[in-house]
């Protein structure tokens, strides 16, 4: 008789439901790996289905002709156990009371981020990290739906919840992807528009509602919720894009004008900016505008400067499509879009980046190193690879997705000292045992060769207000300190704006012993590439506006204010004047109400004394632009030669700036309230007649029409060390420019 096969051994089915210790940690929001538990599993007898949907009365499993009701295990727990040979394509069917929702289980999907985007994180190398963290619309597995992900490393469990789960996160814990400290999960159903946050189980067992860091769209301040959100812009500006990094910043006119978006005309949106602002700037001839920072901040007063939402432009004005289309037009009309950008620190606020995860995360461990000292606020931790990337993203996301053309840095020197507004015993000095921090070094030089490298075209620029070695440096160029440079392509020079509006505050007669207040400049004009700043720091606090600035009665104030102008559009470097600064507006600017517009209504008795000044700021941007003396040669100690810089009894400067080819334009400031007649000046012998171009003194500025309306001609007589010399009359209080007839 032959052997008989031994019978098959059937493996004993296990049952379905969710064991203690996962269950506890799903229940209490600590559970690293919901997907190894919920969802559908091979297991011995067949397929496991489990599911957590708390609040629910009955969950079905359905696939295909298959309806199969789970066994309710308490707590919102339901499981059940089919006879299946492999997991099958499936929905659930919920049942709540008086309603049935037929849904996708979020447990049944793969993860959506790769292994590549993975490496990237925990390297902090991914430079688009905006397409990997953040909240992402996709189709996934055949399945629309949303994709959240979050960088949370203390975290001992994450829960995404929204307006789409009724605001209760326990139905939606969320998954930990190694090592990387990244959470993910994708949500079936849950589309653009809809509001969501993290709920965060901190190492001390207990849970924080967080704002994305990476939300590209947010609620209008002060609601705090993030917002799914899909652009569905078109851009129309690819000439701009395409021209931008054909001709070098420095080689060109760069005329800016800074401007506060919410206050500029208050109540306007950002569509109705992109026709109001964009003509205006057009009509002024400014090259580009500057934006206060655009970024989502809760608090108006901040104007901007303390951010929670780096990755969306406030809500205040529009949604990120409609600032996208701000933009848009700005580039259309030829005009250049700066913003400001502050990497340096962010506010507390409990919903936002603060001990994100319970602990510091994006702030420093050091508590003294994490408190900025001047504004209640914390300072980055630029030494954590995971933070750099965050920040150098950013700055790369906004040129990217938005085409901003350049990025002004705010606070810079804050973030180069470690005894910056701290005394002694409240730093540490650097492992040299200096005060540079070489964490926030090493990370501007990373912001700078990136941005460059991926944006050509875009330049960035410093508010940077000490003497630090080579702002404008390359970063692979060692200066005297032993730092490669910084990185950055300009710099505000802090140092002009300082000295100059110091000489012209004081009284015309005792400026000549001020003299080198306005001289001074000169002597480092070429040691980094200087934007000349005018900027809304200068026009609040008690430090008042421009024109009240300038001491005498009204006339000499828009005299003096008028000439200053003149001598600021000629200086080398290029400009950056504030709103409000173009007409002359005698108040500080506020950001409750912006721009006294009402002194430009024909209406106001004094209306012609501020569009005289505005008048005459476009024109110097029109002459500006149409000559290359003033900007071919900005970075080039070649492209000035002073006339006179010593005519101190006189308050007299004098000097040339030339272009490429060597054609001058002659610009003299004459900051005395008398007229000086036949005022002599040494002169090139190789120009045979100087035609007056701009006058501040004009009648159409303001001013009393002392003016050289004719050509003036060299006379061989030697003067200021030159082969001939001209006669002018300087009018009082006044810059006149010359070119050659």
């Amino acid at each position: 008789m032959p052997p008989q096969a031994a019978p098959p051994v059937l493996e004993a089915a296990v049952s379905p439901a969710v064991d203690a210790d996962d269950r506890g940690r799903l229940l209490h929001g600590t559970h690293h790996d919901p997907h190894a538990v919920l969802g559908a599993h091979p297991v011995p007898g067949g397929v496991a289905f489990r599911a957590f949907r708390p609040g629910a009365r009955a969950v079905t499993v359905v696939s295909g002709d298959l309806r199969a009701e789970l066994h309710d295990d308490g707590d919102g727990f339901f499981s059940g156990l089919l006879p299946l040979s492999e997991v099958p394509v499936y929905r659930l069917l919920v049942a709540y009371d008086g309603a049935v929702h037929e849904t996708e289980d979020a447990y049944r999907f793969l993860p959506t981020l790769g292994d590549l985007d993975l490496h990237l994180i925990g390297e902090g190398r991914h430079e688009q990290l905006w397409q990997a963290l953040g909240a992402h619309v996709t189709t996934h597995q055949g399945v629309t739906g949303t994709r959240f992900a979050v960088w949370a490393p203390n975290a001992r469990g994450v829960r995404v919840t929204g307006s789409f789960s009724y605001w209760d996160g326990s139905a939606l814990p969320m998954r930990s992807l190694g090592s990387t400290g990244v959470w993910e999960l994708f949500v079936p159903g849950v589309g653009e528009g809809e509001l969501y946050k993290f709920e965060i189980t901190r190492p001390d067992g207990s849970r924080t509602l967080r704002a994305d860091p990476l939300a590209r769209r947010t609620e209008v301040p002060p609601a705090t919720s993030s917002i799914v959100h899909v652009s569905r812009h078109e851009w129309g500006d690819a000439a701009w894009m395409s021209e931008r990094a054909k001709t070098s910043a420095h080689e060109a006119p760069f005329s800016v004008y800074e401007v506060h978006l919410p206050s500029w005309r208050p109540g306007l949106t950002y569509r109705q900016l992109a026709e109001q602002l964009t003509a205006y700037v057009t009509e002024m001839g400014f090259t580009h505008v500057e934006l206060m920072p655009v970024a989502e901040h809760p608090f108006g007063g901040s104007w901007g400067y303390q951010v929670t939402g780096f990755y969306a432009p406030t809500a205040r004005l529009g949604t990120p499509d409609d600032f996208k289309y701000l933009v848009d037009r700005l580039h259309q009309a030829g005009i250049g879009v700066l913003m400001d950008w502050v990497p340096a620190h962010f506010p507390r606020d409990e919903w936002a980046l603060a001990a994100f995860d319970g602990r510091p995360l994006y702030e420093h461990h050091d508590p003294l190193r994490a408190a900025h000292p001047d504004w209640g606020t914390l300072e980055f931790d630029f030494g954590r690879r995971e933070v750099r990337n965050f920040l150098v993203a950013n700055a790369v996301y906004w040129c990217e997705e938005f085409h901003i053309d350049g990025l002004r840095v705010d606070a810079v020197a804050s973030m180069l000292y470690l005894d910056y507004s701290r005394e002694p015993g409240q730093w540490t000095p650097n492992e040299h045992g200096g005060r540079e921090n070489l964490d926030a070094v090493a990370f501007l030089q990373e912001m700078n060769a990136t941005v460059y490298r991926r944006c050509p075209g875009v330049m960035t620029i410093a508010e940077e207000s000490t003497a630090w070695d080579g702002v404008t440096r390359p970063t692979d160029r060692q200066g005297p300190s032993g730092f490669g440079g910084l990185g950055f392509g300009l710099k505000w020079n802090m140092g002009w704006m300082h000295d100059s509006l110091q000489y012209m505050s004081h009284d015309p007669v005792h400026r000549r012993y001020h003299h080198h207040e306005m001289t001074f400049s000169m002597v480092y004009a070429y040691s980094e590439n200087y934007v000349l700043p005018i900027s809304h720091d200068e026009v609040v606090h008690g430090k008042r506006s421009l024109v009240s600035k300038m001491p005498g009665d009204w006339w000499q104030q828009r005299a003096a204010h008028r000439a200053y102008l003149g001598y600021m559009w000629a200086h080398p470097g290029k400009q950056l004047l504030f709103m409000g600064q173009e007409f002359a507006q005698g108040a500080e600017w506020s950001e409750a109400h912006g721009p006294d517009w009402w002194l430009l209504d024909p209406s106001y008795g004094a209306e012609a004394d501020h569009r005289g000044v505005r008048d005459l700021v476009r024109d110097l941007n029109a002459h500006y632009r149409a000559t290359p003396a003033l900007w071919q040669r900005d970075t080039d100690p070649a492209g000035f030669q002073w006339i006179t810089g010593d005519a101190a009894d006189d308050n007299v400067f004098a000097f040339l700036r030339l272009d490429a080819d060597g054609t001058p334009l002659l610009a003299v400031s004459h900051l005395a309230p008398v007229v000086r007649h036949d005022y002599r000046l040494g002169v090139p012998d190789d120009v045979p007649a100087w035609l007056e171009v701009l006058n501040t003194d004009a009648g159409g500025y303001g001013g009393g029409d002392v003016t050289n309306p004719d050509a003036v001609k060299p006379e061989p007589q030697p003067w200021h060390g030159r082969p001939a010399s001209i006669r002018l009359t300087l009018p009082p209080l006044a810059t006149v420019w010359l070119r050659p007839a």
